[in-house]
């Protein structure tokens, strides 16, 4: 934790708990990421393909090569978080965000637009999202499941509001235009409120974890934790990594490509707004669900009916022939990642620490993020040289299978077990010294 964190003095006492004022915080966080995420970028392509002159095949390659380029800097950003708190670097990440916007609202030509890909999602769904993500675990430990998932209704919303919005958007402004302004939402409305606001820690204002954990046990909780290393060495983290990868890959994928998807089944753009809405608002309510139950069962079960459900909505899409049948594949998909992201997120705190915890999750979301470049541009070589998306329909209904059975043999360890001991000359079953 950096000094300048410390923008409130650790002797004040204030009358509630601001971990209270740190959820919507950490709300607003992640629903900024969506100028970089698919969901937001996606309802461009047209006007952007259009404007630019460019083919499908160079806009997903473009998409496609941002991603991968803007995935690598990730897990410096979470060594940056470790090192100068979540306030320093959330701050940065937000001034640097409504930079990306003004990138994409300037490009003339495919490097311009590469570059501007480049910085929107490392910084959106990247690296802003880890930092949302990481946020409350550091002032909530019994209730994090009950946060994370008044958290992620955020994203909910954003997924089934936004492409809405940038429908009436572009009614009367251009897509640069559209742009320019989200720069202007996020570095007018959203860097102040931050600056004024935004906390690190609890000790920073004087209180400690949960608001009422006993000092020793907050800072036990605060400081124990694996390193990146002892993490990569145990099946619990491969299991939450491969099923939050192979979650962005496909959802990505499919977003990325859906107005084309459901038109080969007949539908229009506004079916694809009402596929968005209803994904949404199955995925909050999952998600929410999920959290909650994350407080109290064990986390295995639901991780695997939420890879069961994604393969089932996958499924469903490839069979629509009507409005209704595609918001039923829809629903099915939103409940599905909503189940898994609900009841894995907490996890990583819970289960890896929070010492090294901007590294860990650094790690992972580089993971997602290069897992959902390649989606795009396989359903579009897919399309190239099928005709139709149907096959890469069905090969992603297949790939949840392999990632249930690797969730099977996982355990989940406990940074607080004192016993935990890594050798490497250990075997990965032998070091699953953990409990279920």
């Amino acid at each position: 934790m950096n000094s300048s964190d410390l923008a409130i003095s650790r002797n004040s006492t204030l009358p509630f708990y601001y971990g209270w004022v740190m959820l919507p915080l950490a709300m607003l966080a992640l629903a900024a990421t969506a100028v970089g995420q698919t969901f937001g970028i996606s309802t461009f392509n047209a006007p952007i393909r259009e404007s630019l002159n460019l083919s499908h095949t160079q806009l997903a390659g473009a998409y496609l090569m941002g991603t991968l380029l803007g995935a690598i800097p990730i897990t410096y950003f979470g060594r940056l978080m470790d090192r100068w708190g979540l306030r320093t670097t959330m701050l940065a990440t937000l001034i640097l965000l409504a930079g990306a916007c003004l990138v994409l609202s300037v490009s003339m030509n495919w490097f311009m637009l590469l570059v501007a890909f480049c910085f929107l999602r490392m910084l959106g769904p990247g690296t802003l999202a880890m930092l949302s993500g990481n946020t409350l675990a550091f002032w909530f430990d019994r209730r994090l499941g009950l946060v994370e998932a008044f958290r992620k209704i955020a994203i909910s919303v954003a997924m089934g509001t936004v492409p809405a919005i940038n429908l009436w958007l572009l009614t009367f402004l251009d897509w640069r235009e559209t742009y320019a302004l989200w720069a202007c939402v996020i570095l007018v409305g959203l860097v102040p409120l931050f600056v004024c606001l935004f906390q690190s820690r609890p000790e920073d204002v004087g209180q400690s974890i949960d608001h009422g954990l006993d000092e020793t046990k907050s800072e036990s909780i605060q400081l124990n934790g694996l390193t990146l290393h002892e993490s990569m060495r145990t099946f619990a983290f491969w299991a939450i990594t491969f099923g939050a990868g192979l979650n962005a890959l496909v959802m990505t994928a499919v977003v990325f490509n859906l107005t084309p998807v459901l038109a080969e089944r007949g539908l229009s753009e506004w079916d694809h707004a009402r596929f968005m809405s209803v994904l949404a608002a199955c995925m909050a309510i999952t998600q929410f669900i999920g959290g909650v139950l994350a407080d109290y069962v064990p986390p295995k079960p639901l991780m695997i009916a939420g890879h069961l459900g994604l393969a089932g909505g996958l499924v469903l899409l490839y069979q629509s022939d009507s409005s209704a049948t595609a918001l039923l594949a829809g629903g099915l998909l939103g409940t599905g990642q909503g189940t898994f992201f609900g009841i894995s997120h907490p996890l990583w705190a819970r289960r890896f620490g929070r010492r090294h915890l901007g590294q860990i999750t650094g790690f992972a979301m580089t993971t997602m993020v290069v897992s959902s470049s390649g989606g795009p541009f396989a359903m579009g070589l897919i399309k190239d040289w099928q005709g139709s998306f149907d096959l890469s329909l069905i090969l992603f209904a297949v790939m949840p299978l392999p990632v249930i059975v690797f969730t099977l043999l996982a355990r989940m360890p406990d940074p607080r077990d004192q016993d935990m001991k890594f050798d490497s000359q250990e075997t990965s079953a032998e070091v699953e010294l953990s409990k279920v």
